[in-house]
């Protein structure tokens, strides 16, 4: 499989307090990938490293120029209307039309973020990282703001898109329903300093958030990852 991110020997230190240590992956062009683990075990902040906003010592290679990132807060520019802020990445009404008809912010493209929930905020922050057409999706613990119905609805666009293009995702969380639902393969994390634990491959998939693999798929991981941490 051709490889479009490669990790080797990866560590980050933040004023000589070491927060990822030694972490070797790659993810295949088309993956799927979650990294699953706690609050401060550096998954932000490997988001960073990957998108080239962070120093580090190890090696990172991106085999790609086209990198979409959903950041965990919005970030939309608060004096411009929802269409403004995604003209910034993409001249296209159409598409941008397009996609927020999918997430069901049609109407809305002349608010501005203050008039929008965060719900609603965080949905523009998925079309804008979509209206690159990336080749790597980065995800940053995206759904924390979503109700379960729009939840559901983005992960299933996400996975729509995903099947038409093929891009890879590469998905850093600390719920394991999330993670089971989107990914194909997910590391597992320990704490700070963080290390990975080791790798589950998902080789059967839920069709959504009612499908009784998915809470199968769960509790395996959960088992999992608890015997590693005993």
């Amino acid at each position: 499989m051709e490889v479009i991110l490669k990790v080797e020997g990866l560590r980050k230190d933040f004023n000589n307090v070491k927060v990822i240590e030694d972490w070797s992956f790659s993810v295949g062009k088309g993956e799927r990938v979650a990294l699953l683990g706690p609050s401060g075990c550096g998954k932000t902040t490997f988001l960073r490293i990957v998108s080239g906003l962070e120093d580090f010592q190890g090696k990172v290679e991106v085999f790609t120029d086209k990198i979409g990132y959903v950041f965990q807060e919005p970030r939309l520019i608060p004096w411009k209307t929802v269409t403004e802020n995604l003209m910034l990445i993409r001249k296209d009404p159409d598409r941008i039309a397009s996609l927020l008809e999918k997430v069901e912010l049609k109407g809305f493209e002349n608010h501005y973020p203050w008039q929008l929930s965060e719900g609603m905020k965080q949905r523009v922050n998925f079309v804008r990282a979509l209206l690159v057409d990336p080749d790597l999706l980065l995800l940053d613990e995206p759904f924390d703001a979503l109700d379960l119905k729009t939840k559901m609805k983005v992960m299933d666009l996400l996975i729509d898109l995903w099947q038409k293009r093929r891009f890879s995702i590469v998905f850093v969380t600390h719920n394991v329903k999330e993670a089971v639902f989107l990914s194909e393969r997910i590391f597992l994390l320990s704490g700070r300093p963080s290390k990975i634990l080791d790798e589950v491959k998902l080789k059967e998939k839920a069709i959504d958030f009612t499908d009784e693999k998915l809470f199968r798929l769960e509790k395996m991981v959960i088992e999992r990852l608890l015997s590693l941490l005993r």
